[in-house]
């Protein structure tokens, strides 16, 4: 059954949405930008240096649910102005192993929230990952005497 998660650390959506939906397979992590970050990033930044940023906050999102980016399968990418894709490329790469890039889409979008210029979503498998109810101990952490 799917959980439907909002992140405590970030602004709760102001659309009837959920940061996060988790099940046993994939977890699906709702677009993000800078907007939704933080209220005191500055106008100025550049799609690279706001790319790199909403690029952390989904590595801190995913590692959340104990997966990385060797885990993701998907990204979609809606940027302000085409042009800068190369920006936003060179940043992008950093966060994956050479050859090993999720299947992705990227695409256009005038009116990002607010001044993004960036706004990424993705998923993630779990394919591998046991999924354990909140509260239950992993068979890796020490449950005490038996």
């Amino acid at each position: 059954m799917p959980q439907f998660i909002n992140d405590p650390t970030l602004p709760k959506p102001d659309f009837p949405g959920s940061h996060m939906v988790v099940d046993d397979h994939y977890v699906f992590i709702s677009g993000l930008t800078i907007a939704d970050i933080a209220d005191d990033i500055p106008a100025t930044l550049d799609t690279a240096e706001q790319t790199r940023r909403v690029m952390r906050e989904l590595e801190r999102m995913l590692r959340q649910e104990e997966l990385g980016w060797t885990d993701v399968v998907r990204v979609d990418i809606h940027l302000s102005d085409l042009a800068e894709i190369h920006k936003l490329d060179g940043v992008y790469a950093e966060f994956f192993e050479p050859g090993r890039y999720p299947a992705r889409t990227c695409t256009e979008s005038p009116k990002l929230s607010g001044t993004s210029r960036v706004e990424i979503t993705l998923m993630a498998s779990r394919a591998g990952q046991a999924r354990t109810p909140p509260g239950t101990p992993r068979s890796d952490e020490d449950t005490g005497p038996e």
